[in-house]
């Protein structure tokens, strides 16, 4: 196969990569941001403490991690078709690779909102500070850097996910290095497409890294006072009204 016939596949190929990627990552982390905050919100010693629901939420989300996503396909067939009305092609890799993603990103936004310290939490409380307050305030933010980071984790993990999917029609890479690669012996391409995939994600993967340290570094110039004076406004506010 000559690079005037590969160039083709090539670029659709990319480009149904990074959509199913990229809309996966959207849900993942709209579904795992919240997921996570509640899993330290509802923890021992939490603001919103109530371990019932925690050890729930927590075995749920263990439960999906540990299920290997080739099965997780499978077993959301149904879910998919009702979703996207088929099982084959890019719209129909975006369920699985969502809900694949959502429990595996909780777990890292939960390790991230960890590593806040407490007494920023305690400093908002004292101003008057509600959850949500704290939440969107002070967790959130001090956590950002290490939110990037996780997304950039996630992205990547997404990637070897969309790859997988190609092995059941999904299209993307995945589907390209299978079909030639593997099934027509085109071994040229499928060591292309290797790597074009390994091109991709270490692109992916500094860009990750370059925004992390840079909000890490405008953190620690600026540190938390700026936002805790920004709150004593709105909490003394609070307190005489």
């Amino acid at each position: 196969m000559t690079w005037s016939e590969m160039q083709p596949l090539l670029s659709q190929a990319c480009w149904d990569t990074l959509y199913m990627v990229g809309w996966s990552t959207a849900i993942a982390v709209a579904g795992g941001l919240p997921l996570g905050v509640l899993l330290v919100l509802t923890d021992r010693g939490g603001l919103l403490q109530n371990l019932v629901a925690n050890k729930v939420t927590g075995q749920i989300v263990n439960v999906a991690r540990s299920m290997p996503f080739i099965i997780l396909m499978v077993a959301l067939m149904s879910f998919t078709r009702w979703v996207t009305g088929t099982t084959i092609g890019r719209e129909a890799a975006i369920v699985p690779l969502a809900i694949g993603a959502i429990p595996f990103f909780a777990r890292l936004v939960e390790t991230a909102i960890r590593e806040v310290d407490g007494g920023l939490v305690e400093a908002v409380q004292s101003m008057g500070g509600t959850t949500w307050t704290v939440v969107r305030k002070v967790l959130v933010p001090e956590a950002l850097p290490s939110l990037i980071s996780s997304t950039t984790t996630t992205v990547v993990a997404l990637i070897g996910y969309s790859a997988m999917a190609g092995t059941v029609g999904a299209g993307g890479l995945g589907d390209i290095a299978i079909r030639y690669g593997y099934q027509r012996f085109e071994t040229q391409l499928m060591w292309i497409t290797v790597a074009v995939l390994a091109v991709v994600i270490s692109v992916i993967q500094f860009a990750g890294d370059w925004a992390a340290r840079s909000l890490h570094r405008r953190g620690g110039r600026s540190g938390p006072a700026p936002r805790l004076r920004l709150l004593k406004p709105a909490a003394a506010t609070g307190k005489t009204g």
